[in-house]
């Protein structure tokens, strides 16, 4: 991995965490799938303007639009929908952690969807990652968090690492910002059709509301992305999800400047073992393939 690729990694990590601390002030006075909608609809109309403001096309190749559908539902509508919904319920912190298990989702996606080996090696840090997992929701749910929360976040941290792998075709052909956009579209359409369709009408435009969403717009919603597209393209969609691992440590720090919220002991041992078995699964996949000897005739 190079240096920019650690750049890029370590800056869509942050920007990524501090996510979760800012949709909780969004859902204190607003709705969470409104406010995601409003969100992406703005986000996707200035990712298209600077597209064509750098020559980019509308025209994407096959494998562009199919990825750029499924990410904008997976990504876009399921897991950030489900996470603003759960964040009414549970701590921005827990969410970190939540999502934080996409590298070991994505390994276990990508064996039972796409066939691909996992050594023994892999299936350990899987089984690891999943008991660091299990060891911090049982102390939040014994601590009071709320079953619905984490089960919504569970769902969500599934469709991102199906976005993950899916996604692969995206960004090749170029058209990065466009795709982009686009992309943001779909989960604003979705996204508009839930919150009008199923979810209380509610909305406060407080100066920490407009901060918040405002921030959310261009940072989550535009940098990271383009920044996670980029990733991928150039270092693949595992080694990328690898920098998941880091939201534990920056969702958990960034939520407790900025909310205030208690960081547990339970919660760092858990994080130290879910970054174990992530690094297990990483190295796993980077130990050469020992080829099978020909049969004879």
């Amino acid at each position: 991995m190079d240096i920019r690729a650690l750049a890029m990694g370590l800056a869509f990590a942050v920007i990524w965490s501090s996510a979760y601390a800012t949709a909780r002030v969004i859902v204190a006075d607003a709705a969470p799938l409104l406010s995601l909608a409003i969100r992406f609809s703005i986000s996707g109309a200035l990712a298209l303007a600077v597209g064509l403001a750098l020559g980019q096309r509308l025209r994407l190749t096959p494998a562009q639009w199919r990825a750029t559908l499924i990410f904008g539902l997976c990504q876009n509508a399921i897991y950030l929908g489900l996470n603003f919904v759960a964040m009414q319920w549970i701590e921005a912190s827990l969410a970190a952690i939540i999502a934080s298990t996409m590298p070991l989702l994505v390994a276990a996606l990508g064996w039972m969807l796409f066939g691909e080996r996992i050594r023994p090696l892999g299936i350990v840090g899987l089984l690891t990652g999943m008991a660091g997992v299990a060891l911090i929701m049982a102390a939040r749910m014994q601590g009071g968090a709320a079953p619905l929360g984490l089960a919504l976040c569970l769902i969500a941290a599934l469709a991102l690492a199906l976005a993950t792998l899916m996604m692969r075709g995206a960004s090749s052909g170029g058209n990065l910002w466009i795709v982009v956009g686009l992309q943001m579209w779909v989960g604003a359409a979705l996204l508009w059709v839930a919150a009008l369709g199923f979810e209380p009408w509610r909305l406060t435009a407080s100066p920490a509301w407009m901060l918040a969403m405002a921030y959310q717009i261009v940072m989550p919603g535009i940098v990271a992305t383009v920044l996670w597209f980029g990733l991928v393209a150039r270092i693949g969609a595992v080694k990328a999800s690898t920098f998941h691992f880091l939201n534990p440590f920056f969702g958990v720090l960034i939520a407790a400047v900025l909310l205030g919220e208690a960081v547990r002991l339970t919660d760092m041992i858990g994080v130290v073992i879910v970054m174990a078995g992530i690094l297990a699964v990483q190295i796993s996949k980077q130990v050469p393939s020992v080829q099978a000897p020909a049969r004879g005739a």
